[in-house]
Formats: structure tokens, sequence, C-alpha cells
């Protein structure tokens, strides 16, 4: 079974307060974008649209079933919004983009990401996958979906959000998923 390298490099802006980790990208059959939740059927962008715009087809090109990339990349360069993925490299047991089948070969040095954002002071994973990993990581405990756990790092008071997946395979509806996002945004003064 092939291991597959991140494809992508670490969306790192400067004043980044939030760093929000997937597992891992789909694979690049399934993007639409060369980005971060490249996959149009998965909602991210429509429920960041939905939070910030009320719109969630804000950051969507309809006709061209394609994300907007550069109001994107715009939109997280403003609000101090970085992006990864707590694998770097993984094996797809599986032909689909489903976490349940990623085993994750390499986790990501997320300490070292964080290293280079001093000013963020909170990470949202947004899969049982990418919390799994995050919380072994760093010995905390996962929180519920919707809330958060705090821990330090090195001097650093931090705070590990749990939001839903952004993948339609979890049960919840957009609008709902939106609910949770948007409360964690206001928690942290960027809505």
């Amino acid at each position: 079974m092939n291991v597959e390298q991140h494809p992508l490099k670490p969306f790192l802006p400067a004043n980044a307060r939030l760093l929000m980790l997937g597992s891992f990208p789909p694979q690049q059959k399934r993007w639409c974008m060369d980005f971060y939740y490249p996959n149009f059927i998965n909602d991210m962008w429509r429920i960041v649209g939905q939070v910030f715009f009320g719109d969630r087809n804000h950051f969507v090109d309809v006709a061209a079933k394609r994300f907007r990339k550069e109001m994107i990349v715009d939109f997280l360069n403003e609000r101090g919004i970085a992006l990864y993925d707590t694998a770097t490299s993984i094996r797809r047991l599986q032909d689909n983009a489903s976490d349940k089948y990623l085993e994750v070969v390499e986790s990501t040095d997320v300490r070292g990401l964080l290293r280079q954002i001093p000013h963020c002071r909170a990470i949202v994973t947004t899969g049982q996958k990418a919390t799994d990993t995050l919380c072994e990581t760093f010995d905390v405990q996962a929180p519920t979906v919707g809330s958060y756990s705090p821990f330090q790092l090195e001097e650093r008071p931090m705070r590990l959000y749990r939001m839903p997946s952004s993948s339609r395979a979890y049960p919840l509806s957009l609008e709902k998923k939106a609910v949770f996002y948007a409360a964690m945004f206001a928690d942290l003064g960027m809505v």
C-alpha cells in the first residue's frame, strides 16, 4: 500500500490566532482547488461563509462548482487563521477520503507549527482522527464536539476546540454545524 506525503505546505499567516487542523486531504482526483478542504462536497468553506458573511455561498463559485481560493486566502490572512493537518504522511486503506480508512504513518510536528505562529492561542480539529492524533501529541483530554480543553504549550496557554466535521458524511446539517463554529469564533473574538 502506497504511503502518501502531504501535498500542501502549512498555511501559516504571521498574525494567526487559530490553527485549524484536519486529518489529511482527500485524493487529488476529488479536488476542485489547490488548497485546504478542496473537495466541492465538503462544507468547510460554506460553513465559514455562513458564519462570517451570512451566506453559505460566499466562497463558492456555484456555476463552476469550485471554491474561490483567492477570496479564501485573503480572508484567512485578514482574520489570522492558519491551516494544516495532523498527518504529514498516510496510507489509504480504502479508495476514499474517509478518516476511518486513513492510517497515519507520520504525524505533523504541531509544536513546530505553533512556534512559527506565536500569536496562536487555539487549535481546532475538524474530525475525530485529527482530534485523536492531537490529543496524543499534547496529552490533553479530547473535548466534546462544540467545546474545548485547555492545555499548555511551553509557557503558552492554549485551547483545543473540537468542531463537527465539515464532511457531509457527518450527520448534522450545515446550519447546525455553523452554529458550533460561530460559537467558537465568537469565543475567540474573531467574529
